[in-house]
């Protein structure tokens, strides 16, 4: 450990990752209660207008943070390299260009997204009678995206220097404010306003202002190596070349969540024609896979960071070393899980539906057909976050809309004549076969070992220069 942060080059690989995985995966699980206990506040004092306004305005600020994602993704690949091959000034470097991009991007969006609210709620098709309550809540959130860009660039930053656990104090320095907040400001108790749905969003804003302020407070109070000082505060205006280059590499990423996203929309969309209780059904499947998901979504982001560190060094035996490593643990914690709600499936859907729900027998056979594909969903997302961790970002898109767009979507309405409704919950486990097998023979026989992300920037300052 050197000033908050661990050589993630050195040691052993197993330990480290799991010292690195679960502050990960608590601040993942930390951040989907955050937004349950957030809706219960609305539902509780709102009613379902209300709901219902929320989840229409989420949608768009789900995209916005998509492309935030790709972009603090892009510069956490790039510090982690730079950080492996002991090079903090040019860590710093790339710091400061996505700082500025992603605080730029977040500007255009709240200018933009401020001045269309209404007509994208109108695209999305949102109910005219929650509209009125949809627009407020989404203008006043667009106003929290600076700051959430802010956050979300450090986070990814502090990972990539082997910090996990300041981002992980700092989620919970989030929810004490957004979830503590948010009945306050609702309902107007003691002192504060009762401001309705914009209290939620409110409590929402200084929840951000609050923990993008005090992380960089944090981060200069304990010299982390992402400070900026000096004369090193130039590099928030950096050449256009590595500005380019992250915002290539960003906006492929950010495409990935996109597509993630369309499928899961359009699956949404086929399950809507099965009837109401399977949608109740499906509904509350997806809640549990969303749990189900996050250790290999933390597992891999470990496993970038790792690796981003270790292609920087030149240590590719240990990126190998890695990648088996998240892999065994990906499969440990993800099946442990599965076989817990399979096991207990009754018992844990009969939380949201109720013991003699009609909707019940339907989800088990959800969980039964498609909960074992996360399986290997999520050993893709470990074999791409270590192809990802040098730069290699399209081809892993273009499996994407191969295996969740166009095989997936594909299965689910061309085989149920075959199947029935049940082609919907087998198109899952078929596209995660696709996406896993053509992931494993471009990790096996690609081109994403060539070269590295930061010789492309090398390269990008030099013929800036």
């Amino acid at each position: 450990m050197a000033g908050g942060r661990r050589d993630l080059t050195q040691g052993p690989i197993g330990r480290t990752m799991v010292l690195f995985a679960i502050p990960t995966l608590v601040a993942n699980i930390l951040q989907s209660l955050n937004v349950s206990i957030n809706t219960i506040w609305i539902g509780r004092f709102l009613g379902e207008k209300a709901l219902a306004a929320t989840a229409n305005a989420s949608n768009i600020i789900f995209l916005a943070f998509s492309a935030m994602f790709g972009f603090s993704m892009a510069a956490m690949i790039l510090v982690g390299q730079h950080v492996g091959r002991k090079d903090l000034d040019s860590a710093r470097r790339a710091f400061g260009a996505a700082v500025s991009l992603m605080f730029a991007i977040s500007i255009v969006i709240l200018g933009f997204g401020t001045g269309l609210t209404d007509r994208l709620l109108h695209l999305l098709g949102t109910p005219q009678e929650v509209l009125p309550l949809a627009s407020t809540y989404l203008k006043v959130m667009m106003l929290s995206l600076p700051f959430a860009a802010i956050i979300v660039v450090l986070m990814m930053n502090l990972r990539a220097i082997g910090d996990a656990m300041t981002p992980l104090w700092f989620m919970i320095v989030g929810i004490i404010f957004d979830a503590g907040l948010n009945p306050f400001l609702i309902a107007g108790i003691g002192p504060f306003p009762a401001m309705g749905i914009a209290g939620s969003a409110v409590a929402t804003l200084v929840s951000n202002v609050v923990t993008a302020i005090g992380m960089v407070v944090v981060i200069y109070w304990r010299d982390l190596p992402i400070r900026l000082r000096g004369r090193e505060f130039r590099y928030l205006l950096p050449p256009p070349a590595l500005l380019r280059l992250i915002f290539e590499k960003g906006v492929l990423m950010g495409l990935q969540m996109f597509v993630m996203t369309m499928s899961g929309l359009a699956m949404v969309g086929l399950v809507n024609h099965a009837g109401t209780i399977a949608v109740a059904a499906y509904g509350i499947a997806f809640q549990l896979w969303n749990y189900v998901q996050m250790p290999s979504m933390a597992v891999g982001a470990a496993v970038s960071a790792m690796a981003a560190q270790n292609i920087g060094a030149g240590r590719w035996d240990r990126v190998s070393a890695i990648t088996r490593s998240g892999l065994v643990f990906h499969l440990l914690l993800t099946g442990s899980l599965i076989l817990l709600l399979t096991y207990f499936d009754r018992a844990v859907l009969g939380l949201f539906l109720g013991p003699d729900s009609a909707a019940i027998p339907i989800a088990q056979r959800i969980q039964h057909i498609a909960g074992w594909s996360f399986l290997l969903s999520g050993a893709t997302m470990v074999l791409f976050g270590t192809v990802r961790a040098n730069g290699a970002v399209l081809v892993p898109l273009i499996v994407f809309v191969i295996g969740l767009l166009l095989c997936r979507i594909s299965f689910a309405t061309l085989m149920q004549p075959i199947f029935g409704v049940d082609a919907l919950w087998w198109a899952f486990p078929f596209g995660s076969i696709v996406t896993v097998s053509l992931a494993t023979l471009y990790y096996l026989h690609g081109g994403w070992r060539k070269g590295s992300l930061v010789a492309k920037a090398e390269l990008a300052e030099q013929g800036a220069a």
